[in-house]
């Protein structure tokens, strides 16, 4: 990172509130720190945030994880993908 970036919060992922707090819980095992956001609205009033039903829970990290954090989110998505060819 240079000196004059600033660091952010990216937004990594999005997905059902299962699916964020497991994303979540792989980006905690990497030693990733992750923020939920819309964690609550989704729940409480899925119409808010999204218009098909229950909305999305987002998950930010920091400028500074963005890379480690899309190989751990990719490798979940794969895997995940694995399994519904699979059944």
């Amino acid at each position: 990172m240079k000196a004059d970036e600033e660091i952010k919060a990216v937004e990594i992922f999005d997905g059902d509130q299962w699916q964020a707090m497991l994303v979540k819980s792989l980006l905690d095992n990497a030693e990733i720190e992750s923020f939920l956001k819309d964690q609550r609205m989704g729940v409480l009033a899925p119409w808010n945030v999204d218009a098909g039903g229950a909305g999305p829970v987002k998950i930010y990290v920091s400028s500074l994880d963005v890379e480690k954090a899309r190989e751990v989110i990719a490798q979940y998505e794969q895997a995940e993908t694995t399994e519904n060819i699979d059944e």
